[in-house]
């Protein structure tokens, strides 16, 4: 008997290791649907399109999917079942309706939180202490339809929006393997999202990492982390230079009792600027686009 056929839309580590499951598994996956890499992004991550061209799945990267043309397309490829795994862009109503078994969406939330793109960059920047995977129906809210299984992890409060993704990634391969068979049967058991718990955030731009000193300690350590690499960096502008941030201390003994005007320079080795209650140490610094300005004890950052 056929397998019923997979349409797998899929980019990033996640839907790598999401294919390489049903590949593995033998499932009928009829083609890929996935991006370009970003030439402007710093690709650290294995992608979905190497395991399918391995595997003989038709790789496609279209602009979008939801063109008269590609929606012809994609009708011919008859799919019974769609699922996505970290895709970037939306998927319009007419493409969700068309599997017999429906469409589902590995999100890296624990939903109905952290809805939206970046999750778990946000997660990390708001300070939360838990992260997960969350599959769900694909509606055509994003992220808002009904929720089939989701499995979390701790992160720590130093961990890098990297590290924490690494923590929380064997979680998406292990929702999609408990839930694969009930969803091919169509016998997966779905629970409504709780809307008054819902938070939605949007994607996140190399400008969103801009430092605000005003802030406390602890928000500007949560933005460092969140951003640093492999993300494009937290920075200030000084002058027609920019200083990247790719790691601070929120507390070390080079910030103890150290007070003053926020983004005040409180001492150059180590680098110690004055935050909205206290100090940090910016133990790892880069300067780019310009000379590195003369700083000084008593200058500000802005």
């Amino acid at each position: 008997m056929t397998k019923p056929r997979i349409l797998f839309f899929g980019y990033s580590e996640v839907g790598h290791a999401c294919l390489e499951l049903l590949r593995a598994r033998g499932d009928n996956v009829v083609a890929l649907i996935t991006h370009e890499d970003n030439p402007h992004e710093k690709i650290w991550f294995q992608t979905p399109a190497v395991t399918a061209r391995a595997a003989g799945i038709p790789v496609h990267t279209p602009d979008t999917v939801n063109t008269p043309d590609w929606i012809e397309r994609i009708v011919a490829l008859q799919p019974e079942l769609i699922l996505s795994v970290y895709y970037r862009n939306m998927i319009s109503s007419k493409i969700l309706a068309l599997p017999r078994l429906g469409a589902f969406n590995l999100h890296g939330s624990l939903l109905p939180k952290y809805r939206g793109r970046a999750p778990i960059n946000w997660a990390v920047l708001h300070g939360e202490t838990r992260i997960g995977m969350t599959l769900h129906r694909m509606v055509k809210a994003p992220d808002a339809g009904a929720i089939v299984d989701q499995e979390g992890v701790d992160i720590g409060p130093r961990d890098s929006a990297e590290v924490a993704f690494r923590k929380v990634l064997p979680c998406g391969r292990r929702v999609i393997e408990r839930q694969i068979d009930a969803l091919l049967s169509g016998s997966a058991k779905e629970t409504p999202q709780d809307e008054s718990q819902a938070t939605y955030f949007g994607g996140r731009k190399p400008e969103d990492g801009r430092i605000a000193w005003s802030q406390t300690s602890r928000q500007i350590f949560n933005l460092i982390r969140a951003v640093t690499d492999p993300y494009p960096g937290a920075f200030v502008d000084v002058g027609s230079a920019r200083l990247m941030v790719w790691w601070a201390e929120p507390k070390s003994i080079a910030t103890q009792g150290r007070r003053g005007q926020p983004g005040e320079l409180l001492c150059l080795d180590p680098l110690v600027v004055a935050t909205g209650d206290g100090a940090m140490e910016l133990t790892r610094v880069e300067w780019r686009q310009a000379p590195a300005p003369t700083l000084c004890v008593g200058g500000m950052l802005p």
